[in-house]
């Protein structure tokens, strides 16, 4: 017979009790209480996920019943972003990502936008 948080164990002969050791020779009913533990027994019991991958981040911040991105703010068209997280706020500003069309406007500004010209030809100095 088992109960949740204390035990009840039925057993014959010897018997080891969780304090003290103490042996019984008979046939009894024992209650042997357990320490509440909130370490390496509670994690056996997580088998439920809350959240999966989410569409928009990739992050597994997506809670399931709430249906919102707990990193993101998914399906919210602004982006979830507070100042007090500004290590946050830089991981997914300007210049972490490839910056297809950005990478090339230093370039283009210091040159001053020009278009359909062709570059004059240097000639060496003799």
């Amino acid at each position: 017979m088992v109960r949740s948080g204390n035990v009840i164990k039925q057993q014959p002969k010897m018997l080891l009790l969780a304090k003290g050791n103490i042996r019984l020779r008979k046939w009894r009913l024992i209650l042997v209480e357990r320490a509440e533990t909130k370490g390496t027994t509670s994690f056996g019991k997580r088998h439920n996920k809350s959240h999966t991958a989410c569409r928009r981040c990739g992050k597994v911040s997506y809670h399931i019943q709430k249906k919102t991105c707990s990193s993101c703010g998914y399906p919210n068209k602004k982006m979830r972003q507070y100042n007090w997280g500004q290590k946050a706020k830089g991981r997914r500003t300007v210049g972490t990502g490839r910056m297809r069309y950005l990478k090339d406007m230093t370039r283009k500004f210091k040159n001053g936008f020009r278009e359909g010209t062709q570059a004059k030809k240097q000639i060496k100095a003799t």
